[in-house]
């Protein structure tokens, strides 16, 4: 089977070698995320396994759609008996571009209209539709009036790893933090600091990725286990996956350091990084004052937008940030026309990411060689 891991802007490198070093096959970067292959349980994995994915899509079928009764009947003849039936709920997402059909909402609509109808013909009754929580997700891509139907594994979202506080307002997804841990050039070993943690959401997938955590094993069930056929075998199969990644965790943590001006914030990272499994060490305190010296890692998504309030104060700091630690990887995420005072290191290429609507920039610092 062709599988589809999607990715937020910016993040498909990360997720490349993310599934290369899990081991999947025909693991291959494009344009929204990461194609590779495998049998159903591939998926299975890299929902359980993937940092950085979105979701998990398997094409269903691909056919031209230059009209609505050519994408009814295309959707009318893609076989779902053994995901769907009528007793199980439905809901489709859509995205089009360059296409004669342009209403998503529409396409969304037709899509479901198609395949209830399907199974209404059939079974004599039709599955119902579930916003919020479906059984089944479907989505349909039509680019240049040709429609591709993806099933997506997933179901909820990758990012929704379940170790949030509910009270915790984050400006960051769990998947975008998991990419800026990976491409800050951190070891893993050494100690990772977050001089501006706020919720903690930097910290908590530091922690994981150290400590081999795959972030699904949080989940209570993902969307394929819902389906018509995720039987007994492959509910064994499942299980053993899961035993399987409870074994690879490893039990040491390299010193974790969050810093913050707020208590109420750092003690939602506290609670955070308990649900998650480990302690971290947290000080209150101002960004401007924050000093490490045996840090490999200072990684931080420093206050824009609403959130800010001082921006040449606010470049300064990061800048003297920077310069402090000079045998530290320093990565900061910014907004993209956000400043930053001058270092006396030089700067890595910037990268480009997107925090959901958000254009942003990844700045970041190798460490300086040592002398001698």
């Amino acid at each position: 089977m062709q599988f589809f891991a999607t990715a937020a802007k910016g993040t498909e490198p990360a997720l490349r070698d993310e599934l290369r070093e899990l081991r999947f096959a025909g693991v291959r970067a494009d344009r929204g995320g990461v194609h590779f292959e495998g049998d159903r349980r591939a998926a299975y994995r890299a929902c359980l396994w993937s940092r950085i994915a979105l979701r998990v899509l398997a094409p269903l079928a691909t056919f031209d759609a230059p009209d609505e009764g050519r994408l009814y009947a295309g959707v009318r003849g893609v076989e779902l008996d053994d995901v769907l039936d009528a007793s199980r709920t439905l809901v489709v997402s859509a995205a089009c571009r360059s296409s004669r059909l342009t209403h998503t909402g529409y396409l969304c609509q037709l899509t479901k209209d198609a395949v209830v109808d399907r199974i209404r013909d059939r079974a004599g009754a039709r599955p119902s539709v579930d916003k919020r929580n479906a059984d089944v997700h479907l989505f349909l891509h039509l680019v240049k009036d040709v429609a591709t139907l993806y099933l997506d594994f997933a179901g909820q979202s990758l990012h929704e790893r379940g170790l949030r506080e509910p009270s915790a307002v984050a400006p960051l997804r769990e998947t975008l933090a998991a990419a800026v841990v990976r491409y800050s050039g951190w070891d893993r070993k050494s100690a990772f600091v977050d001089p501006a943690c706020g919720s903690g959401t930097l910290l908590v997938e530091a922690g994981l990725w150290a400590k081999n955590v795959a972030p699904g094993l949080s989940r209570e069930r993902f969307g394929f286990e819902r389906w018509v056929g995720f039987d007994a075998a492959e509910r064994a199969a499942m299980d053993a996956l899961r035993e399987e990644a409870r074994a690879a965790e490893r039990a040491e943590l390299p010193l974790l350091v969050g810093r913050d001006v707020s208590e109420s914030a750092l003690a939602l990272v506290q609670k955070s990084t308990r649900r998650a499994g480990f302690e971290v060490r947290v000080a209150l305190g101002a960004l401007a004052d924050a000093e490490e010296p045996a840090a490999g890692a200072i990684v931080a998504n420093p206050p824009y937008g609403r959130r800010l309030e001082r921006p040449a104060e606010l470049a300064r700091d990061l800048a003297r940030l920077v310069d402090r630690h000079p045998a530290a990887h320093v990565a900061f995420l910014m907004a993209e026309e956000q400043p930053i005072g001058h270092t006396r290191r030089r700067p890595q290429a910037p990268r480009e990411l997107f925090n959901g609507d958000i254009r942003c920039v990844l700045r970041s610092w190798a460490p300086l060689p040592v002398a001698g």
